[in-house]
């Protein structure tokens, strides 16, 4: 069964961070790579057993990965939160899937909160990836046109 690492990067995010800390149950290992916090973000990764280590001026999002042990690596804004539905389906992938890390990567679907309430995204992101990924669009996955859509969605929100 392969691992899912969550692979989050954060800034002075202790009032939301805990919100997709509780959702991340389908994920054997949580890193959260912080840019500079000058609130409690890091002890609140940390008190959610979260590895917290600081971002390397200069270093493509891929360094990361050093940290990260065998498996693929879910990527999240701090913002989010696994639905129920998709976190029963990562645990299903996990039961499902060879672990092939050549294998494709995988996309969700968001829903973000606005003041006039939820708008779903009609694109699906690539969020879970191989860990010999190398396709990056600032800190998140570049799009894979060949990603296959799980169930479930990612909420994101913009109120903490």
């Amino acid at each position: 069964m392969p691992a899912i690492t969550a692979l989050l990067h954060t800034e002075n995010d202790a009032l939301r961070l805990g919100r997709v800390l509780e959702t991340l149950y389908p994920c054997d290992d949580i890193l959260v790579v912080d840019h500079g916090s000058r609130d409690s973000t890091a002890q609140v990764a940390r008190d959610y057993g979260a590895r917290v280590v600081t971002v390397v001026a200069g270093a493509p999002p891929d360094h990361y990965f050093r940290c990260v042990g065998a498996g693929w690596i879910l990527c999240l804004d701090p913002r989010e939160s696994l639905t129920e539905s998709l976190a029963a389906t990562l645990y299903e992938w996990k039961s499902l899937h060879t672990g092939d890390p050549a294998a494709a990567a995988f996309s969700v679907f968001l829903r973000e909160e606005t003041a006039a309430g939820w708008v779903a995204i009609p694109t699906a992101e690539t969020r879970l990836i191989p860990p010999a990924w190398k396709r990056w669009h600032g800190l998140f996955p570049m799009q894979e046109p060949s990603a296959i859509a799980l169930e479930g969605e990612l909420l994101r929100f913009c109120f903490p």
